[in-house]
């Protein structure tokens, strides 16, 4: 993986298997003993379904499991889901550490101002409470033993790693800061997914907008998920969805990443549409474009510079015009058209031509919220991270989040962070291990003991 010795595809499936447990159980590309729960979809709504038909219509492959030996194709989602509720990290690994180790403590209110480099070593960090109604604490030292490890994603990690000193050097001196590291790279290579939606209207009463305002649905819907542990309760938005090769895709692999649901919404965290919606998104798997995150000022609490960069490259807009061109292709077969209205509520039947949709997806589309890559790792003395995720340039500090990643995966970026977590954690325990077994060594020499 660009230079990174130890993360090819069959070195890092034991950690991708190691914290999964996948309701399914164990296979060759499963895991099913570890924290975070794994569902398959748990929601029957046929509208996803004849989707996924008019999608085998169009000529695009089925798949009945996105996360085994195949990934391209049309398919229902697997849930991080446990019970009745999200299988989160927090819940999957935080809570039971928590509670269970003794030498654990979780602060809350409380914000790393930088870390503190002695000698070019990473040697403790500084903490602020935050408190009620944004009040802000004095800064506190906290030392550490061992290393210091940054996991704050994407977005703060290079944030945190500029205010300590470690950063693009004209950046760092711009707002008064110390350079410890001239590090060009951190705070670059951000990359996410960027997805433009084809919205349309149904004939019959069968959306999620229909349903959540009526009270009767609403009951049916909270029966099915506190007795049954199904139902649209068990679902976030998408349903169904799948990989899929665009016409500009090199060597025939997918690069385009669909998403289905049987509602509708202008943007995430608006109210539903009131009338009866289904949508289905397309995104580019793997973005050409880049853009950057770069501090705002010295205060460690201002909000930092972001430059998604969005599009900038044009083949990830040709890639994003194709799709949508794909998805109204599905929507024209027999299994689906005759459930719309023949209404297009986005783009609009009025936007046709490939420089109309770039333009509206430009206008239109959005974050699938998937940054990643801004504290790279690799083998090239450029990049931030060694392939052991250690800061080059600084002793004892690491980064083990999404920002690591050289390039962006082609899908979620969920169960790709957990396992920069997973190999993460080993390399730390390695790395400790080496170190201990070390200074056993030139304790051994140093009174002429042998073994």
């Amino acid at each position: 993986m660009h230079g990174a010795r130890g993360w090819r595809h069959h070195e890092v499936l034991p950690y991708f298997k190691q914290s999964e447990r996948y309701e399914g159980g164990e296979s060759e590309f499963h895991g099913g003993h570890g924290e975070l729960g794994v569902s398959d979809l748990r929601n029957d709504h046929p509208y996803c379904e004849a989707w996924l038909a008019a999608g085998a219509e169009a000529g695009l492959p089925r798949t009945d499991d996105f996360n085994g030996a195949l990934s391209d194709g049309l398919g229902r989602y697997q849930l991080n889901l446990r019970g009745h509720w999200r299988c989160d990290a927090a819940t999957a690994f935080l809570s039971p550490a928590v509670k269970a180790r003794p030498n654990l403590t979780l602060m809350t209110d409380a914000q790393v101002t930088r870390v503190i480099v002695e000698r070019g070593r990473a040697v403790g960090v500084e903490v602020a409470s935050t408190g009620a109604h944004g009040r802000r604490g004095e800064a506190r030292r906290i030392d550490a033993d061992r290393e210091v490890i940054v996991c704050t994603g994407a977005l703060q990690s290079p944030q945190l790693l500029q205010l300590s000193g470690i950063g693009p050097e004209s950046l760092l001196r711009r707002h008064g800061i110390d350079v410890v590291v001239d590090a060009p790279e951190v705070g670059q290579n951000l990359q996410d997914h960027y997805q433009a939606r084809v919205i349309v209207k149904l004939k019959e009463k069968r959306s999620l907008n229909d349903d959540v305002r009526n009270p009767l649905k609403l009951a049916q819907m909270g029966a099915q998920w506190l007795f049954q542990q199904r139902g649209p309760l068990t679902v976030g938005a998408g349903q169904v969805g799948g990989l899929a090769a665009s016409k500009h895709a090199i060597g025939g692999r997918a690069d385009v990443l669909f998403n289905v649901m049987p509602l509708s919404v202008d943007k995430p965290g608006d109210p539903l549409h009131r009338f009866s919606g289904f949508s289905a998104s397309a995104a580019q798997c793997r973005p050409e474009s880049t853009g950057t995150v770069e501090i705002a000022s010295a205060d460690p609490f201002a909000l930092p510079r972001i430059r998604a960069g969005y599009l900038t490259n044009p083949l990830d807009a040709k890639v994003l015009v194709a799709g949508l061109e794909m998805l109204r292709e599905i929507y024209a077969q027999p299994a689906f058209r005759d459930l719309v209205t023949g209404e297009e509520h986005l783009p609009g039947h009025g936007i046709a031509t490939p420089a109309a949709l770039e333009q509206f997806a430009r206008a239109k589309g959005g974050t699938v919220f998937h940054p990643t890559s801004t504290c790279r790792m690799g083998g090239d003395a450029r990049s931030v991270l060694d392939e052991r995720l250690r800061v080059r340039g600084v002793e004892r500090l690491r980064v083990i989040d999404a920002s690591a990643m050289p390039r962006i995966v082609s899908t979620n970026t969920n169960a790709a962070a957990i396992l920069i977590g997973e190999k993460g954690a080993a390399l730390v325990i390695e790395d400790a291990a080496g170190a201990a077994s070390t200074t056993a060594q030139r304790e051994r020499a140093d009174t002429g003991m042998t073994t």
